[in-house]
């Protein structure tokens, strides 16, 4: 099997988080989530550069799911990270987070998703085959029963997070878009998928 020297897999990552970037610096500059629009965001605590208080990290050792809806402010995105602050429990907690850092991103508002891999995941899964991502994706479970009341920050086991991908079962970053042929084993009201390994060389 001939080698990547060019590295498409960290090609299309870099490109699949220009996505994340772009979005996110409309929002910071408008203040305001246009429509219906609305982020769920996970991200590995762990990775370099995310800070975060002492009583988050503890609480969310590995990773957390923000939901960015009706209670963020000082949204601030540069080329290399994004700072947010959130509600947690009535405490205001300013975060951190590099766009490496970021493992997922969620409309559900047009079933729009990004799943990525974090720099520590990145050796172990370079060498896996992509796989489809309907079950995968980074999408909530189920809407809170009232948005107003949504949680900033959801932890691993919560049902608003979206489903983090097993350590087994790593996998380079898919985008969520409609395309033109069914997939006959996709669940009702599933995103649809573009699947990476199609565009490999056979």
């Amino acid at each position: 099997m001939s080698v990547d020297h060019i590295r498409y897999d960290l090609l299309t990552q870099q490109a699949l988080r220009a996505v994340v970037r772009r979005v996110l610096s409309d929002v910071a500059k408008t203040g305001a989530l246009p429509g219906e629009h609305h982020f769920y965001v996970t991200f590995d605590t762990r990775a370099p550069g995310v800070k975060l208080s002492s009583r988050m990290r503890e609480q969310y050792p590995e990773e957390m799911t923000i939901v960015l809806q009706h209670q963020f402010w000082d949204l601030a995105v540069s080329d290399t990270h994004v700072e947010v602050a959130l509600s947690f429990n009535g405490v205001s907690e300013k975060l951190h987070v590099p766009f490496e850092a970021i493992k997922g991103f969620f409309d559900p508002s047009v079933q729009f998703g990004l799943q990525f891999e974090t720099q520590g995941e990145a050796g172990a899964g370079a060498a896996e085959k992509p796989v489809a991502a309907e079950e995968k994706a980074a999408r909530p479970r189920r809407k809170p029963a009232a948005e107003e009341d949504a949680p900033a920050a959801v932890g691993p086991a919560e049902a608003t997070k979206p489903a983090p991908a097993k350590a087994s079962e790593k996998k380079a970053p898919v985008a969520l878009v409609p395309k033109d042929e069914p997939e006959p084993d996709k669940p009702n009201g599933g995103a649809e998928v573009v699947r990476l390994d199609r565009f490999r060389k056979k």
